[in-house]
């Protein structure tokens, strides 16, 4: 016991973990059981025991410190290095939130506004259109390019309604466009990016369907066109360096730290059909707000308890209460009679904020709380706050494939853990 008091005590000095300054006004009606939380732990070593996963790293913080935190297995089961606390991981899609909050401190400064339309900022997107596909008399399929009914705007952008979609999933005309400009295999700069995209057309009229796709890489450019820096310039300025996100980056730049990357499994590289998980030992270009970050389980963590505790964070302020409430609030509700794609991720009991999925239902048979918000990356990654409960929860790992199954299961069983 004694041991596993002063790994705690380690996990606080590493993590710069501090009361939430916002939370600690909450009342708190739930705790983790031991007896529930070794159910986690046994689901995990489970899932390595049968070759699933190489390894993984699972936190939870409750209260502004850590109440759970184990490294399970190995990064890599080609040097069978263990999980540790400083491993690299691809964050891919947890790089939206982080994108997200660089784009709400220059709303907050007046320098950007949710209305402005994204041709304010990359002119190119005033003369995009929508591909309508057409059945001509013969039976021919025809994609018509028909114009915008309003501008794309920044709200479009944070909250995915802005037509822009991945394109290597859901079929039709638009989507294979996507899917033939391989955008997720290049490595343009950000404006060359931008430049790029606004030469296809919309899979939707602006503010009509959630889609996900490149709408967080869209806003990576705006960010920079506002800024007059990169987008890791910006954040580093803002954000990584004040928070202590020292490992958090587009690659890993230094040889020294190639050892520490986790690696998925050898049969389970693949993203998608078409796209491998990313070489991050080579240098890029491509600086993508929407899924190029890499970083470690330590440095996301002070991400979280800075959204937790309502934008502070060891006595800095980087967004305002409000801010945050707004980012971690449904807009794409009944009220906005937006439609929701065929793959439409965050679920039924949930809707989307600006960056995350938010928890606006109780999932059948729990007592899961309302409002908690929450994403995750392909490469497997995923994270939740639960202000209600004055936590959050990070898990590391890499693999694609069995990325979904595995969060749900575990999400479950923390859940339970706590009586939920």
């Amino acid at each position: 016991m004694c041991g596993r008091r002063a790994l705690i005590a380690a996990l606080v000095l590493l993590f710069g973990a501090i009361g939430a300054q916002a939370g600690s006004e909450r009342r708190v009606a739930h705790y983790f059981s031991p007896e529930g939380l070794a159910k986690v732990s046994d689901y995990i070593r489970n899932e390595i025991a049968t070759g699933k996963i190489p390894g993984a790293i699972l936190l939870l913080q409750q209260h502004g410190k850590p109440v759970y935190y184990e490294n399970f297995g190995v990064r890599d089961v080609a040097t069978e290095i263990s999980m540790s606390a400083d491993t690299i991981f691809r964050l891919y899609s947890m790089s939206k939130p982080i994108t997200s909050v660089m784009v709400m401190m220059l709303v907050e400064e007046g320098r950007l506004a949710l209305d402005d339309p994204v041709s304010k900022y990359i002119p190119a997107f005033a003369g995009m259109k929508v591909g309508v596909e057409t059945k001509a008399e013969d039976g021919k399929t025809a994609l018509v390019l028909e114009p915008l009914n309003r501008p794309i705007t920044i709200k479009d952008l944070l909250r995915h309604t802005s037509g822009l979609p991945y394109g290597y999933y859901g079929g039709g005309a638009v989507h294979q466009l996507y899917a033939e400009a391989n955008l997720f295999n290049g490595d343009l700069t950000n404006a060359d990016f931008v430049a790029k995209i606004a030469t296809l057309p919309l899979a939707e009229q602006p503010g009509t369907v959630w889609d996900y796709g490149y709408s967080t890489d869209v806003l990576g450019r705006v960010v920079e066109v506002i800024s007059g820096k990169t987008l890791l310039q910006f954040e580093k300025e803002r954000l990584l360096d004040p928070l202590g996100m020292s490992e958090t980056a587009f690659y890993v730049a230094d040889p020294a730290k190639f050892s520490r990357i986790a690696e998925p499994m050898p049969d389970d590289r693949n993203i998608n059909p078409t796209t491998q998980v990313r070489d991050i030992r080579r240098p890029l270009k491509w600086q993508s707000g929407g899924g190029g970050m890499v970083g470690t389980v330590g440095d996301y963590a002070r991400f979280a308890q800075m959204l937790l505790n309502g934008g502070t964070y060891e006595g800095r302020r980087y967004l305002k209460p409000e801010t945050i409430a707004l980012m971690a609030s449904d807009h794409i509700g009944p009220e906005t009679r937006i439609a929701r794609d065929q793959n439409y991720y965050p679920g039924a009991t949930s809707g989307f904020g600006f960056g995350f999925a938010v928890r606006t239902s109780v999932p059948p048979t729990t007592s899961w709380p309302l409002g908690e918000y929450r994403w995750d990356g392909v490469g497997g990654t995923f994270f939740f706050i639960d202000p209600e409960d004055d936590l959050f929860g990070i898990f590391m790992v890499q693999t694609p494939s069995q990325r979904g199954r595995i969060q749900l299961a575990l999400k479950t069983l923390i859940y339970q853990a706590m009586g939920r």
